[in-house]
């Protein structure tokens, strides 16, 4: 198959979740099919780097520069000025933010002078664009974006903040169901997200793909473990990251501190803001971006997960699942995933639960380790890229046939 791929940002080298998806998902089908990539990119000196590394494993790569993104992680300046622009129109924030003229006619000349038998865009908030009729669509929902904004702004506490995310989620609501209706089919990371979809379109052919993991790369570590670390690990500059860190060092890290007064939390993420900074001290280490992940998951007596706010499937926990780690984690943080509570990952969702649930791993290692041992089995026989992969292509196919 020639297949085109059309992202917001490039897949490698993979250094958060978004990036791991589309890197795992497309080297995957590289191997055995035809893959060009045409992806929005930062304005940063050092993009050649990333777009060599794509080129690696993909036929073309064409890369339009987007001057609304920050550099690196960094927040855009524009932002502030997008929001208010988006609440002067009847478009989201995030469709002034990728909607680019300039991808346009790059898509426009790459179609015209190749034929593609599948155009992938990923995330909805890409589908704004003028897709080839010519080609079999599909639509990869790493998240169902507005719901993502709903639960924002339910736990959002400043009332200005709450109030835009409001108007926003409604916007975006409305264009991501919209786009829906222009493709073939769409993929989803959970069966959750996919039911969401499939209440409002129920003939729209679907498939579940879920996130997945290198299990030959992220393995359990024989080193032995730093007692009393904690590891949260994730994108910093992504909300749901930040509240869901802020919300566990304001509510549920002194409960753990006043019964293991011990204990350290490693914070590892690019781009953290001054909320999160702030918090830095000798029992917690905010690194900032790091090139590698593993050396710290290697060393964590526990990873915890306490996200409030989530859409799709969290990358973070299927790549603990996989280095044998245990886990603590809300229910949204692991939604998606079909993990079992006691048994592959401990769930908790109020603040002394969650608190209650890590004093769990630190006061017993070796529950923590039959736990880890467990999360890790089910990383190797459900959440591998060489078995997503297979469904995507399946996936494909049946597409194709159809049409």
């Amino acid at each position: 198959m020639n297949i085109l791929f059309i992202t917001p940002y490039l897949p490698s080298p993979p250094r958060s979740g978004g990036p791991r998806r589309l890197h795992g998902l497309i080297a995957g089908l590289a191997r055995s099919h035809s893959v060009s990539v045409v992806s929005l990119d930062e304005p940063v000196e050092d993009r050649e780097a990333a777009v060599h590394a794509t080129a690696a494993y993909c036929e073309e790569v064409v890369t339009v520069v987007n001057d609304r993104y920050g550099r690196h992680g960094v927040p855009n300046p524009r932002k502030r000025s997008l929001q208010l622009k988006s609440l002067l129109t009847p478009y989201s924030y995030e469709r002034h933010l990728f909607h680019r003229p300039a991808l346009q006619a790059t898509l426009d000349r790459m179609v015209e002078r190749r034929p593609f038998d599948i155009v992938n865009v990923e995330f909805s908030l890409m589908a704004s664009y003028r897709l080839p009729r010519t080609a079999t669509l599909v639509l990869d929902e790493h998240n169902i974006e507005y719901d993502i904004l709903y639960r924002t702004q339910k736990v959002e506490r400043q009332p200005v903040r709450r109030l835009y995310s409001y108007v926003n989620y409604l916007k975006l609501r409305r264009e991501e169901r919209s786009v829906w209706r222009k493709f073939d089919g769409c993929v989803f990371t959970s069966a959750r997200d996919e039911q969401v979809m499939r209440r409002d379109y129920p003939t729209i052919p679907t498939a579940v793909v879920p996130n997945a993991v290198d299990v030959d790369a992220f393995r359990p570590a024989r080193l032995p473990l730093e007692p009393m670390t904690l590891l949260f690990f994730g994108a910093m500059d992504y909300y749901p990251n930040t509240d869901g860190i802020l919300y566990f060092l304001r509510e549920v890290m002194p409960q753990v501190k006043q019964r293991f007064p011990s204990v350290k939390l490693h914070i590892v993420g690019q781009a953290p803001p001054e909320s999160v900074s702030r918090w830095a001290s000798d029992d917690v280490i905010v690194t900032g971006f790091v090139d590698d992940v593993r050396p710290y998951l290697e060393r964590a007596s526990a990873v915890i997960a306490p996200l409030r706010i989530g859409g799709g499937t969290r990358l973070k926990i299927v790549e603990a699942m996989a280095m044998g780690k245990a886990i603590v984690s809300t229910t949204i943080g692991a939604e998606g995933i079909d993990v079992t509570d006691g048994e592959n990952v401990l769930l908790a969702d109020t603040p002394e639960a969650f608190a209650g649930q890590v004093g769990r791993l630190l006061d017993d290692p070796q529950f923590a380790r039959r736990l880890g041992n467990a999360a890790r089995h089910l990383a190797e026989t459900r959440y591998t890229w060489k078995v997503s992969v297979g469904v995507l292509e399946a996936f494909y196919r049946e597409l194709l046939g159809t049409r």
